[in-house]
Formats: C-alpha cells, structure tokens, sequence
C-alpha cells in the first residue's frame, strides 16, 4: 500500500498592522480605470500607507469632486466614509465637514481640471487658509473623462494625439500653493513606489494643508510622444531634489551607514514622526519659502520636472487652531450650545426695528 499523502502545510497568517489589521482590509472596490493608468498606482501607494501606519480608518473622510481622480476613493480605505462634491468644489466641503468634526483626518483626491480649472477659487482659498488635510492632485494635463483635452496643467508646447499643440502657459500648482500659504508642498510620480509612498507619510503626518502634485500619466489620451506628462517623458526629463523618508513616531530612527552627518535634514512632525531629507540639490532648505519658489520657477526654465518636498512649515497655526474649536463634534454638543435660546432671537428682531 501506498503511503497516504502529506498534509498541505498550513497556510502562512497574513501580515497585520499595529491595529491587527490585514492590508487586505484597507482596500477598496476593483478599479473601473484604464489599465495601466497612474491613479490606480496612486491608490495603492494610499493602501500601503495607511496600513502601515495603522490609521483608523474609521476616523477618515475621503473626498473628492468630479473626474477620472475623484472614481479614485472607491478603490481604498473601504471602511472610511467617502463623499464626491460638485465639480472643484472639494476644498469647501472638506473644510465644513472638518469645522463640523475637527478630530477626522480628511484625505482629498482630485485632479489638475478638478483643481486647477473649475475649482481654482476653492483650492486659493484652501491653500491660505492652512485647513488641515492631505490634498492629492492626481496630475496627467488632460482631461480624461471628455476625450483628452488640455488641461490647465499642460505645459506649453505639448502636444494632442492629433497633433495639436498646447499654446498657453501652465499653472504649477505647487509654485501656487507655497505662495498662498499650504505648509507641506510636494511633488512625485505615480511610478516612483519608494519617494511618493514616504511623501503621502509625511503628509499624513503634517498638521496643515499638505499639498502633494503626482504626476500620473493618463495611458489612453496622453501618453504619446510629444506629451510631457507620458512615462517616457518623466522618466527622461525628472529631476530629484532630495531622497525622501520617513521615520513613524512608534519607530526608532535610524540612518544609513553610509548616509554622511549633516547632509539629512530631519524635520520632526507635529505625531513626532520624522520626515528625513538626504540632500541631492546643494544647499537647499525645505523651510525657505522664497528657495523652494525659486528652485520651481528654475526647473520650469530648465526644462525639468523637479520631484521631492519643496516646503514644510511645522510652525504655522492651521485653520482649525485659529477658531480655537471644541474637540467635541457639533454631534455631540448639548442643545442649549448648538440652539441660541428665544430671547436671542427676540434682542435681535428687535435691534433690526
């Protein structure tokens, strides 16, 4: 007789988080995207992070407005509760829905036509306003869902599958958010996993609005020769400003041996995580508003796309800490606090007679 087979080895218990989380459990619905498209890479960037670092996804809000980027929420944090405003008007609802409950971590996901055409006014005043957020601009300079036009973020000279050529200048919108008052400004690239994953992190971590451009090409209208946002272009023309990484605040630091004291620069954010910035541009300083300006308006001349942190402001009072706001929801407040009382009423009606 034959001997009886062996049994089949025991399957191998899933990784979990400091929550006991599996990743499996922070991810979404399945993609409706194009295959290939760079938001898809994009959302599993915002999986592993949030896994990693063992958020409740139960105190987060995920928002967006109108566009092949705002379809992105659908795809992660399944267990947070997801909102998709009118066309560009995201930042407005984010910031009542953060007055409202300011102990929510608010992630916005939009796009370069959601955020830099119709919803321009919206992310102006989200910028100076400092709201506390993390604010995702999936970038590909077109507009996805109406057949590939140009978008606002199209550099000038780039070109149309059918050739046409784009005439205006573009808006940088991270030139624009350092100038209107955002604290965490970043760019990366959707196919960059290591730089854009410590990038979100250190957003994440950042108490303010936390302002990050991904350039993420769009594989079906424009990722042809003679666009400047395809992957052959990107990989061609990037340029990195610094090697990014990050230090979670229930992690020990450590550097690399073979990282040379004083070329990281270490910014502590507001958890105690540790943001480290390994020097590859000389010289440069995160926290020099006019620098990081500066060093954008050169890489634009110079034909570059410059990828790293150009700001962080760990010091500047967001918007929800200069209305001084209760830490209880308006949920969760007593009546007499949320209802003036009817002699209120009646002193008013009666200053107005």
């Amino acid at each position: 007789m034959s001997a009886p087979a062996a049994p089949p080895p025991p399957k191998k218990a899933p990784k979990v988080n400091r929550l006991e989380l599996p990743v499996l459990e922070y991810r979404g619905l399945p993609t409706t995207l194009c295959p290939g498209c760079g938001h898809n890479s994009i959302s599993q960037r915002i999986i592993e992070c949030f896994w990693e670092l063992g958020v409740d996804q139960t105190q987060v809000i995920k928002m967006s407005g109108i566009g092949c980027s705002s379809k992105s929420p659908a795809y992660f944090l399944n267990m947070s509760h997801g909102f998709n405003s009118v066309h560009g008007r995201m930042p407005s609802v984010t910031t009542g829905a953060l007055l409202a409950n300011k102990t929510l971590m608010a992630l916005g996901v939009t796009g370069d036509g959601d955020t830099a055409s119709i919803g321009i006014g919206q992310f102006v005043h989200l910028m100076r306003r400092n709201v506390p957020m993390v604010y995702i601009i999936e970038d590909n300079g077109c507009y996805g869902l109406t057949k590939g036009q140009f978008s606002a973020t199209a550099d000038a000279g780039s070109l149309l599958k059918s050739g046409v050529a784009n005439e205006l200048p573009p808006i940088d919108t991270c030139t624009l958010a350092i100038q209107l008052g955002a604290t965490y400004v970043a760019r990366s690239f959707s196919g960059d996993k290591k730089q854009l994953q410590a990038i979100i992190k250190g957003a994440m971590a950042h108490n303010g609005t936390a302002m990050i451009d991904v350039i993420s090409p769009c594989v079906t209208f424009n990722d042809h020769n003679g666009s400047t946002k395809s992957y052959d272009y990107v990989k061609d023309h990037r340029e990195d400003l610094q090697e990014v990484g990050f230090v979670p605040y229930f992690d020990e630091i450590s550097l690399d041996d073979e990282i040379e004291p004083g070329s990281v620069r270490d910014i502590e954010m507001h958890d105690g995580s540790h943001l480290m910035l390994k020097k590859i541009e000389a010289d440069y300083d995160p926290s020099d508003r006019v620098k990081a300006i500066e060093t954008l308006e050169r890489s634009t001349e110079d034909g570059h796309l410059m990828t790293g942190v150009f700001y962080v402001n760990t010091g500047k009072a967001n918007f929800l800490d200069l209305l001084d706001l209760s830490d209880t929801p308006l949920s969760g407040q007593p009546d007499d606090r949320l209802r003036p009382p009817a002699s209120a009423l009646t002193e008013a009606m009666a200053e107005l007679t």
